[in-house]
C-alpha cells in the first residue's frame, strides 16, 4: 500500500489568523486543506490517506472530508506537542492499517496544495529504485551558515544545493523505526523526515519537484498561492 501521513497541525500563528489555522483559510472558496488533499485522494497509486490535525479541529475537518467526497481519508487523528510527534502520530495509525513492513508512507505538509501528480509519482518511483525519496526544488539564492554574532560563515555553491520540499517518502517500517530511536534518545528537534532519517544513516535520494510548491506559512505565501493557482486555471483554460 502506498499511503499518505498529511500533517494539518499547524496552528498559523505566522499567518496572523488567530480565529482559523492556515490549512482550513479558503481559497476560492476552498479550504487550503482540501486542495492539497484532493492531489492524493486523485492519484491512482494512493490507496489511503490518515490526516493529522489539530485536536480542536477534528470535527470540522470530518465536515470537510464528507463534504467533498474524500473517501481516501481513512482516519483523523490529533497531532502531537511538536511536528515530529504529530507525524509519529500519524505513522502510528499506519501501521495499524499496514498490511506489510514494505508499505510506503508519503509524509507531506497540508499547507503544501500545489504538489502535482507527476511529483506524486516520481516519489513512488524513487522509493521502489532507492529506498526512499526527497521532493527538492533548486537553490536559487545564496546559501551560506551564519553563526551566532550575525557573520557569514562558508557560503555554499548554489548549483549543487537544493532546497528540500514535501512530499518525504520512505517505508513504514523504517521510518517508525527512526522515530521510536529518537524517543529513545530524547529527539525531538529534527526538522523533518529527511533530516531524521540521514542522521540513523539512511542514503537519501532526491525527486526535483514543482517550484511552486511552496509551503504556505506566512501571509505572503497565500497570496502568492492564488497567484499562483490563478495562473495554472488561466494555462488550462487556454490549453497549455
Amino acid at each position: 500500500m502506498n499511503i499518505a501521513v498529511i500533517f494539518a497541525g499547524g496552528a498559523g500563528k505566522r499567518m496572523n489568523t488567530r480565529a482559523i489555522p492556515k490549512q482550513f483559510l479558503e481559497m476560492h472558496g476552498k479550504p487550503v486543506l482540501i486542495y492539497t488533499l484532493e492531489h492524493f485522494q486523485n492519484h491512482p497509486q494512493i490507496d489511503a490517506i490518515v490526516l493529522v490535525c489539530i485536536a480542536s479541529w477534528i470535527d470540522h475537518a470530518e465536515e470537510l472530508i464528507r463534504s467533498y467526497h474524500m473517501n481516501k481519508v481513512v482516519d483523523i487523528v490529533p497531532g502531537g506537542s511538536t511536528g515530529q510527534g504529530s507525524i509519529f502520530e500519524g505513522l502510528t495509525r499506519v501501521r495499524e492499517i499496514s498490511k506489510n513492513e514494505k508499505d510506503v508512507v508519503l509524509v507531506h505538509d497540508g499547507v503544501r496544495p500545489l504538489i502535482d501528480e507527476e511529483t506524486i509519482t516520481a516519489c513512488l518511483s524513487s522509493v521502489a529504485l532507492h529506498g526512499n525519496a526527497v521532493t527538492t526544488t533548486p537553490a536559487i539564492e545564496t546559501v551560506f551558515v551564519q553563526n551566532e554574532m550575525d557573520e557569514v560563515g562558508q557560503i555554499f555553491n548554489r548549483a549543487h544545493c537544493a532546497m528540500a520540499r514535501a512530499p518525504q517518502c520512505f517505508y513504514l517500517a523504517e521510518l517508525y523505526r527512526a522515530h521510536l530511536q529518537a524517543q529513545v534518545e530524547g529527539r525531538d528537534d529534527f526538522i523533518d523526515s529527511a533530516m531524521m532519517m540521514q542522521h540513523y544513516g539512511t542514503r537519501l535520494y532526491t525527486v526535483t519537484g514543482p517550484v511552486e510548491n511552496i509551503k504556505i506559512t506566512t501571509p505572503t505565501d497565500f497570496y502568492l498561492f492564488r497567484a499562483l493557482l490563478d495562473a495554472r486555471e488561466n494555462m488550462q483554460i487556454v490549453g497549455l
